[in-house]
């Protein structure tokens, strides 16, 4: 796998509460799914791309990723998108917390994923594996199409 990119720098440093193995039981009984997930193709090869897609949490317990990596990327990071005094800006993200019954939607303009430095040429329709690693411990895998354009 590529690089990990912590969106909490402390998160290894703190003990797991007990969400992580509830989160775990629920990714193990398909409650916590990633749907509709793809990565935007660029006109050009560029170092840079962005995915986008939503994450549902259908488990009594809130979910918090802190990571995320992928084989295809040197370098995967949760960022957001917001206008503040009519100029756009975006900004890391330390974390994603999806709360019980609840969904985090990636999508352009907003949350997406920064995907920094693909290791290959990605082609229309191939598809990326991206892992999310959960706050203590676990984790979630997701696989993201590469298309042009927003399905």
């Amino acid at each position: 796998m590529g690089a990990a990119c912590a969106f909490h720098a402390s998160a290894k440093d703190r003990p797991a509460p007990p969400v992580a193995t509830a989160a775990s039981a629920c990714i193990a009984k398909g409650q916590i799914v990633v749907r509709h997930a793809w990565v935007r193709l660029p006109p050009m090869q560029m170092p840079m791309m962005a995915g986008f897609g939503r994450i549902e949490n259908r488990c009594a317990a809130p979910v918090v990723i802190v990571a995320a990596k992928s084989a295809a990327f040197a370098d995967v990071s949760l960022h957001e998108t917001r206008i503040i005094d009519g100029v756009s800006k975006m900004r890391a993200l330390p974390e994603l917390r999806i709360a019980p019954d609840g969904a985090a939607v990636l999508k352009p303009g907003g949350m997406h994923l920064m995907l920094m430095q693909p290791h290959a040429p990605l082609k229309q329709g191939s598809r990326v594996a991206i892992e999310f690693e959960l706050k203590g411990g676990g984790s979630l895998l997701g696989e993201f199409e590469v298309r042009k354009a927003a399905p």
